[in-house]
């Protein structure tokens, strides 16, 4: 039996244990694991159960080592987040980004440094929730000021099955203190947020050996594996594993959040891509994910939530199916506003969005749903539209992949929208992704991004939709 190569997908709201094979000719992959995940409410602040996150973890990699040997584990996850620690003990569950004290934290950066000059340094966009800003927001005189490291979250869990600390260079470039340009902490913007420089973990590339498992994990997974460091941001792993055709093929990883943008060359630092809002996060090799963050499917999820917690007989998949054939009108809202940040009451806040913006609020559900998804293809299209614009691409084709991959009518929506083809597929790309990184980390397939993109296409057929004739926004 040939060894597998096990990826930890650790999403905002599931997590995902997947073991595959990968070859010259083909891939291949297997959920064997799924848990759910979410903010956790302590002391008035959201955080994240990374503990127990970590134990469904190892119930992964047990069950996967259970059907035979298991070659090297990779970790990938949101980004932004992270764990302080103290002589190796978690000083507490990590913040989720969600929490309301990185208000503090933008305040404090941006008295020190406007936006206009931060952009210039991190070429990242405004999002309140940057590791920048929540480390800003830290009490670096109290608590936190005991930590010893820091480390990001899929960093987190490689330390803890592998006692290895270290830094991965895709979700390091997330966090705001990272040159786009070099890949290097910038020693001058740790200053800004008053965080010890002593504390940040050396920064390695997806590929990098980590070590292998800890006496302790290994007796309670009944084996032992190498773990490698992956594109451990889940879009970078994503974008890896999106069969983009070619340097005019636009990209949208879709599920919690929905990630617009290109695969390019070098960062993009002008001023215009900073009114744009988009942002230069690092990938694979070096390439430059240059992107821009609409709030994705959250909004369908947390609206569902709503309505069951209501005590209706819902979910995501009925209400789409049900809304493919709605002709009703569409009230269209922004899906980048702020106001849908927060957890809880999706729907009521939708509504009241609508209301104050003097749009009729949908009737029922299934309308709501509707007016959703056609939001969310509106802000989506104007995405891609604007990445286009800004790198001087004439964008000919849109690849979704991700959970919003098979949501049909928010495809077949944004083609219309676009008046572009929106290739849909595969579902699970983060995780393919981070199985190509192991693959090629272990000999067993050699290539760039391309070569590895190409091995893709010709393992997982797509499905393609094209603008209808009568495309546009419906009223």
């Amino acid at each position: 039996m040939s060894e597998s190569l096990v990826a930890v997908d650790l999403g905002a709201t599931s997590g995902r244990v997947i073991a595959g094979h990968v070859s010259a000719n083909t891939v291949h992959h297997e959920v064997v694991h799924r848990f759910p995940n979410g903010p956790i409410e302590s002391a008035g602040a959201l955080h994240w159960d990374a503990t127990g996150l970590f134990a469904h973890v190892l119930d992964g990699i047990a069950m996967a080592a259970s059907e035979g040997p298991v070659r090297s584990i990779g970790v990938d996850s949101w980004a932004v987040d992270y764990g302080l620690l103290r002589e190796d003990t978690l000083l507490g569950e990590p913040f989720h980004y969600r929490d309301e004290r990185t208000a503090l934290g933008v305040r404090r950066v941006h008295q020190a440094l406007p936006f206009e000059g931060l952009f210039q340094r991190n070429g990242l966009q405004f999002l309140s929730f940057n590791t920048i800003y929540q480390l800003a927001a830290e009490d670096w005189n109290g608590t936190a000021g005991s930590a010893t490291s820091l480390l990001l979250i899929p960093d987190l869990i490689n330390f803890w099955l592998t006692g290895h600390h270290g830094m991965e260079l895709t979700n390091a470039s997330t966090t705001g203190l990272i040159d786009p340009r070099t890949g290097a902490l910038d020693p001058e913007l740790v200053a800004l947020t008053g965080a010890p420089g002593h504390i940040f973990a050396p920064i390695h590339e997806p590929g990098h050996r980590l070590g292998r498992l800890t006496p302790e994990v290994r007796a309670v997974v009944g084996g032992d594996a190498e773990v490698v460091a992956v594109a451990s941001h889940d879009t970078a792993s994503a974008v890896l594993a999106t069969p983009l055709s070619g340097t005019e093929s636009a990209y949208i990883s879709c599920g919690t959040w929905g990630l617009v943008g290109l695969d390019i060359e070098s960062p993009i630092l002008t001023d215009a891509a900073r009114q744009a809002n988009f942002t230069n996060e690092l990938g694979l090799d070096r390439r430059v994910r240059f992107l821009h963050n609409v709030m994705g499917l959250w909004l369908l999820n947390e609206s569902v939530s709503q309505w069951k917690s209501e005590g209706h007989d819902v979910s995501v998949e009925g209400l789409v199916t049900q809304a493919l054939d709605y002709a009703g009108p569409l009230s269209v809202f922004d899906a980048n506003d702020s106001v849908f940040m927060a957890p809880g009451t999706m729907a009521t806040r939708i509504e009241s969005w609508l209301e104050s913006h003097d749009q009729p609020v949908p009737d029922g559900p299934v309308a709501l749903v509707a007016s959703i998804v056609e939001s969310l293809a509106i802000a989506f299209s104007d995405a891609v539209v604007t990445a286009g614009a800004l790198s001087g691409t004439t964008i000919r084709e849109i690849n979704m992949v991700g959970g919003g991959s098979q949501n049909a009518l928010l495809c077949q929506r944004l083609a219309d929208h676009a008046g572009l083809p929106v290739v849909a597929g595969p579902v699970e790309a983060t995780a393919i992704g981070n199985l190509l990184v192991q693959a090629r980390a272990a000999g067993l397939i050699s290539g760039d991004a391309e070569s590895l993109r190409a091995l893709v296409a010709a393992t997982y057929k797509p499905v393609t939709y094209v603008p209808s004739l009568s495309r546009g926004r419906r009223s």
